[in-house]
């Protein structure tokens, strides 16, 4: 059981995975990414333009993303503790900005 924040962005494509890196790390926010696509990442591999899901690294843990065609699916455990929550709400903003996307709803259970 997971808790998720649904990014509805528009037609046009976000930026890729490094420009969202460093908007995190601007904001205090290192990023690492630990899987694409399934798939094992190495520190400094960057995703295809058509990746479906990232699995990105916070200080305070991991989160998901799940892409379809126009939205971005923000997902943590159900059992996130606070400060993990805030870094989940910081990346969904983050990703809402830099696409020129919004943020749907408040977090919703996801199974």
């Amino acid at each position: 059981m997971g808790l998720e924040l649904v990014v509805q962005t528009p037609a046009q494509p976000c930026p890729p995975w490094p420009t969202l890196r460093e908007a995190l790390a601007q904001r205090g926010l290192p990023a690492q990414l630990r899987m694409i696509d399934g798939e094992l990442a190495f520190h400094d591999e960057v995703p295809p333009d058509d990746w479906r899901e990232l699995r990105v690294s916070l200080p305070a843990g991991m989160v998901t993303l799940a892409r379809t065609p126009d939205t971005i699916r923000c997902i943590v455990w159900g059992n996130a503790d606070a400060a993990l929550q805030q870094q989940w709400r910081e990346l969904a903003q983050t990703i809402a900005q830099l696409c020129g996307g919004t943020i749907l709803a408040t977090p919703a259970e996801t199974d």
